[in-house]
């Protein structure tokens, strides 16, 4: 069983507001899989690198799905926060995400969303609004289980 850590990075919503993150423990429940976390922390870069670090390190979560904070804004800092406190980009899979989101919207090429291992965890920016964070998940979700295996020293047997 997966185990998920959900960071929603917001200066305006808090836990109970935070939809798209509701959306994806719920996602991540019918997927058959744990939510170990779900966390809502400000747009603040160091703050944001310190919850990824703590899904991580003491947590043990198999995937650290961060939501909100990948666009253009100034305050948006989360691709930045994970590339803080990550080794390696896997960017094939925020580029999954985006072509799967230029489906439905031409806005998709507005993210800045990353990709990226800390050790064997993979920490995946999503989108802060709950219906683009839905259809990211749809995008990558399939190979969720094969990229938690190989980080774990598995084959590949999938």
């Amino acid at each position: 069983m997966a185990r998920i850590a959900i960071v929603t990075c917001s200066d305006t919503r808090d836990i109970a507001q935070d939809t798209a993150g509701a959306a994806l423990e719920q996602l991540v429940s019918e997927a058959g899989w744990e939510t170990v976390s779900h966390i809502v922390v400000t747009d603040d870069r160091e703050i944001i690198a310190q919850a990824i670090v703590k899904a991580c390190d003491e947590l043990d979560a198999d995937v650290v799905l961060t939501c909100g904070g990948s666009g253009l804004s100034l305050r948006d800092v989360t691709p930045e926060a994970t590339a803080d406190v990550c080794d390696r980009d896997v960017p094939g899979i925020a580029e999954a995400m985006r072509a799967h989101s230029l489906q439905i919207t031409p806005y998709a090429m507005l993210s800045r969303a990353r990709c990226m291992q800390r050790g064997r965890h993979l920490v995946v920016n999503l989108p802060g609004s709950e219906k683009a964070a839905r259809e990211n998940w749809d995008g990558i979700k399939d190979a969720l289980p094969h990229a938690i295996d190989m980080m774990a020293g598995g084959g590949h047997n999938h």
